[in-house]
């Protein structure tokens, strides 16, 4: 049963980000950082790694692969619309977004003793 609310949640979250990665972000907020966006992308695709990981039983590669896919996806897509633009660094801040959390997971199954899988 938990596997099948992952892939819901997977699902939810895949559909709520690319909606939010498509939306035209207004410019006149008083308080912005420079770098708001590629937390942003970061968050993101930690999350999206840590739903897809309980979601499926993939190897960890195919896990990656996916989430690159699906962000280069995203960067292409913002580069087809006429109010946002595609950024290398924003899909680089997506991997590590990714690979941070298989990372940060492989750390916690080498102190447990769990199985990493």
């Amino acid at each position: 049963m938990a596997r099948r609310l992952y892939q819901c949640l997977l699902l939810l979250s895949l559909a709520v980000c690319t909606f939010l990665f498509a939306k035209e972000i207004q410019t006149n907020q008083v308080v912005r950082f420079e770098h708001a966006d590629k937390i942003a992308h970061f968050g993101v695709f930690f999350v999206l790694a840590f739903f897809s990981h309980h979601a499926f039983r993939f190897k960890v590669w195919f896990h990656l692969l996916l989430l690159t896919l699906y962000g280069a996806g995203i960067e292409w897509m913002q580069d087809t619309l006429p109010y946002r633009q595609a950024s290398w660094g924003d899909f680089v801040a997506d991997l590590a977004g990714a690979v941070s959390y298989f990372l940060l997971y492989w750390v916690y199954c080498r102190k447990t003793g769990k199985p990493y899988a």
